[in-house]
């Protein structure tokens, strides 16, 4: 088998004249691999779970073994790399038994006759391998950018404050150690850095909202932007950070290393979170209607609402439906509360006294999405439920989430919360930038990768051919949010070329193709 490696300036102009359709790989079986000025004796990767592994859901140890900085160091070690450990998970299956929020793995099975991700349970409970430190692989599920600099991030009783995360909790030094003390104790030869990407993906993935539950009750209220607020201590789990803060975070981790003596690594910028599958699989008009149906709500339910909604002065939330696709109805938290004065006129109109008030609450913010406004992925759980017993819909049924019911706001991010999104990402990426360049450290356009994804051409590799499209496109997990083994060898090769790029290095790119994709049942 033939080695490869991609030339950087070969590809710039490939593309230009290809528009992106194929990849561009040089046979390399005579070159011989070499370090350049880098040394990759250890090597060290920090970052979050898109470093870690994590796909479909969960870290479990096949993925682990196909995270991208294994592949990475897989090619280090042809140029005199050392080993490279990895915290594995004790299952393949992941989760934590006991803790609410990380379940196992997501699997394709078949779900009232379509294809369908199921959750697994959990399939131990929180173990400890802090025994067999030092981890290469420091990649922690859920970390923000100041999560690596925060003291007690791997503190056990951190975790019943939320100070804590139980996936740094298995392998941490000591209860007050940080991502970068430990990262520090091994005095890395060469590091890798790619962080920032849940400081606003929590935001996005909740749409744009935090929960709370109190007994079996969970509510939701409007996440906040943080900008001007340099103390992360202070915001909730779904808040987008500040810029400042991401940026400091990021200079602490690059000073920290310093002092040790790690100059040299690679450090990548923030993918464009709204262009991954999560947030493109269920389109804002997601209704189908007939004839029949269109009648029947117009008549029932979307006229009397119009006529209501347009006495205050709000006729624009809510239009007739029409055969053939219709926008989703979403709950806007921007928008005033009318429950009561629906309520009211309901009321006044003759419908029972509970009736009405169950559709003013239902529809007191309610709208049609927009063209441009994201429907989340979590959403199509429920999208054609009935909305009253959360079960598929009967000849009675009247309540439909999405053509009848509004979806929780929760499920769908407004064009307000997308900008908000697409502004973060680009203030990041600008101080990712900076800070690669004012470090002197290799640099790879992660955001840029991404995109190229989400393009209608995609990436091939040897013939086959990687899009961003959900579960088809072979280079996103389950999740819709994390990649399989190929989309994350897709990434391991921009790493490594940036790496040729600046260290004047010679590593063989690998194989996304040899990697493993979604499993079909």
């Amino acid at each position: 088998m033939k080695k490869i490696i991609i030339s950087t300036l070969a590809v710039s102009a490939l593309f230009f004249v290809t528009s992106c359709e194929h990849d561009f790989d040089t046979d390399v079986k005579d070159i011989t691999v070499t370090s350049g000025e880098a040394d990759f004796t250890t090597y060290v990767s920090l970052g979050n779970s898109l470093t870690s592994g994590y796909r479909d859901g969960a870290l479990y140890s096949s993925g682990q073994n196909e995270s991208y900085p294994s592949m990475i160091a897989g090619q280090m070690k042809l140029a005199g790399g050392g080993g490279f450990t990895q915290p594995l998970m004790p299952n393949d299956t992941g989760g934590f038994v006991g803790f609410k929020g990380f379940p196992g793995k997501l699997t394709l099975q078949v779900v009232n006759g379509s294809l369908s991700p199921v959750e697994s349970p959990a399939a131990a409970a929180l173990d400890n391998v802090s025994a067999g430190r030092p981890y290469n692989n420091m990649g922690v599920p859920g970390a923000k950018s100041f999560h690596l600099v925060a003291p007690g991030y791997g503190s056990a009783a951190g975790l019943t404050e939320g100070t804590a995360n139980p996936y740094f909790v298995r392998f941490a030094s000591s209860a007050s150690a940080s991502v970068l003390d430990d990262a520090k104790l091994q005095k890395p030869t060469f590091f890798s850095l790619w962080i920032g990407n849940n400081d606003v993906l929590s935001y996005a993935t909740n749409g744009g909202t935090n929960s709370q539950t109190v007994g079996t009750v969970t509510t939701y209220s409007a996440a906040t932007v943080q900008n001007g607020n340099l103390n992360p201590a202070t915001y909730k789990s779904n808040d987008i950070s500040d810029p400042n803060v991401l940026a400091g975070s990021i200079k602490n981790v690059l000073d920290g290393l310093k002092s040790v003596g790690t100059t040299k690594g690679i450090i990548g910028n923030i993918p464009d979170v709204t262009s991954i599958p999560f947030f493109t699989r269920v389109p804002y008009n997601a209704i189908p209607l007939d004839a029949t149906t269109v009648q029947k709500l117009n008549t029932s339910l979307y006229g009397p609402l119009k006529a209501a909604l347009t006495f205050f002065g709000q006729g624009d939330r809510i239009n007739p439906v029409a055969v053939g696709n219709n926008p989703v109805l979403i709950k806007d938290n921007k928008l005033a509360n009318l429950s009561p004065q629906l309520t009211a006129a309901l009321t006044s109109a003759g419908y029972p006294a509970d009736q009405a008030a169950f559709i003013g609450n239902a529809f007191g913010q309610a709208r049609q999405a927009k063209q441009g406004e994201l429907i989340l992925l979590t959403a199509s759980k429920v999208l054609g439920l009935d909305a009253t017993t959360n079960l598929p819909p009967t000849a009675s049924s009247v309540f439909i989430y999405g053509a009848s019911f509004p979806i929780g706001d929760e499920l769908s991010l407004t064009a307000d919360e997308v900008n908000n999104i697409s502004t973060a990402v680009k203030a990041y990426n600008v101080a990712i930038k900076g800070l690669a360049d004012s470090y002197n450290l290799a640099f790879v356009d992660a955001n840029a990768k991404m995109k190229e994804l989400d393009s209608k051409a995609g990436i091939t590799w040897n013939g086959v051919k990687y899009t961003a499209t959900f579960v088809t496109g072979g280079a996103f997990s389950l999740d819709g949010v994390h990649l399989t083994g190929r989309g994350y060898a897709i990434i391991a090769n921009e790493f490594i070329k940036s790496i040729n790029a600046k260290y004047k290095s010679t590593l063989p790119q690998v194989d996304p193709n040899k990697y493993s994709g979604v499993k079909f049942p």
